[in-house]
């Protein structure tokens, strides 16, 4: 598996999470018997997913803060999942280079999301890139 698959099959958790209000182990250890059980990526995987959870609270606040006028509940929730993740590697990751991580969300919002959704996560993950390197 690439990481790219794992970064999508968090997404995928996110979302599920954030639907059913339930950011418990046991949603995640059912999602990840299902869709990582001999995946090459489960460090990562674990690590970004920990990352998101552990921040949540600061990665919302930069989402509200540099997505003009949006509140969290008005995101569309795909976009919402794509972003925390790419925020908690532009911020909390130093590993993965935030161009990467930039367009890697932009893919899955192409993927996933609505025919806006690539321009709105690359604005917002732009402002927050410019802004940790200012």
């Amino acid at each position: 598996m690439k990481r790219s698959e794992a970064r999508e099959l968090v997404m995928q958790l996110l979302y599920q999470m954030n639907i059913q209000k339930d950011y418990g182990d046991a949603i995640k250890e059912r999602f990840v018997l299902e869709y990582l059980p001999k995946s090459n990526q489960t460090a990562y995987f674990d690590d970004s997913l920990s990352t998101v959870l552990n921040n949540l609270e600061q990665i919302d606040q930069e989402i509200e803060a540099c997505s003009d006028n949006w509140k969290i509940n008005r995101i569309d929730q795909v976009d919402l999942a794509i972003l925390r993740l790419s925020i908690a590697e532009l911020l909390f990751m130093e590993n993965i280079p935030d161009s990467a991580s930039i367009n890697e969300a932009v893919e899955l919002a192409k993927k996933y999301g609505g025919s806006n959704s690539g321009k709105f996560i690359n604005g917002v993950l732009g402002k927050i890139s410019r802004g940790k390197n200012a």
